[in-house]
């Protein structure tokens, strides 16, 4: 069984907006939370400011630990394009707000572009499970 360690933003605005990478590195894309895995040695802190900025071009400031989730996903249902086997995937979200930076898309990475949506634009949009998971967490949709 794969095991991968992963921290990613739930980054919202003054409008209410939640900030998502649409991840193109699967069998399927689908929107999600910034974020991703970390390097070996990394702090999840630190990953997950590095990999903010790397997919969305923002500076972000770490408000809260949200939670951590963890899923064992089966074989069949993982959606990488290399793997043969179960993923343990272990999450560690935290809330975050911007500090600086601008708007711009990832080259070359695991996403191609990221935007801000509505909760109820969000709602419409193909997204990986953990985009509900997180802003269950962070209160943000029903429980």
């Amino acid at each position: 069984m794969d095991m991968r360690v992963a921290a990613y933003a739930v980054v919202t605005d003054a409008d209410g907006r939640v900030l998502l990478a649409h991840w193109i590195d699967g069998r399927r894309p689908a929107w999600t939370l910034p974020g991703g895995g970390l390097e070996p040695g990394e702090d999840p802190a630190h990953a997950v400011r590095r990999e903010v900025r790397e997919e969305t071009g923002f500076r972000v400031a770490i408000d809260e630990l949200l939670g951590i989730h963890s899923r064992v996903i089966p074989a069949e249902a993982r959606l990488a394009h290399d793997s043969d086997g179960p993923l343990h995937a272990l999450r560690i979200v935290y809330r975050t707000h911007v500090v600086g930076g601008r708007l711009r898309f990832e080259t070359d990475g695991s996403t191609d572009r990221a935007e801000w949506f509505t909760l109820a634009e969000a709602r419409k949009l193909r997204r990986v499970q953990l985009v509900d998971v997180a802003l269950r967490m962070a209160g943000l949709l029903p429980t």
